[in-house]
């Protein structure tokens, strides 16, 4: 594998439009040199017998079940707020009727 040479650097800084100095392209060339050795790396190692996974540990379920409690009553949620209609909480319009 080629590395990354301070003109790529710089090119893709371009396409960025990002400002680097001399000092940074070399800096990043080198850690981008890096980066690209360490991904093909990852690469080597993953082999075709095992299947892909999300998860690192087989997961189920990992939430609660849905069981009924008491909850607020209409009346209840709407007692404090500063305008209500049709037991909806009434706001301001934000858009015009032709949106």
């Amino acid at each position: 594998m080629s590395a990354i040479t301070r003109d790529e650097v710089s090119h893709l800084a371009r396409l960025s439009r990002l400002a680097l100095g001399d000092d940074e392209l070399d800096h990043l060339a080198a850690q981008l040199d890096q980066i690209i050795s360490a991904v093909a790396r990852v690469q080597e190692v993953a082999a075709q017998d095992i299947p892909p996974t999300s998860h690192a540990l087989p997961l189920t379920n990992v939430y609660r079940t849905d069981e009924l409690r008491q909850c607020l009553t209409p009346q209840q949620a709407l007692a404090g707020a500063p305008a209500a209609e049709e037991q909806r909480f009434r706001v301001p319009r934000i858009l015009d009727e032709e949106a």
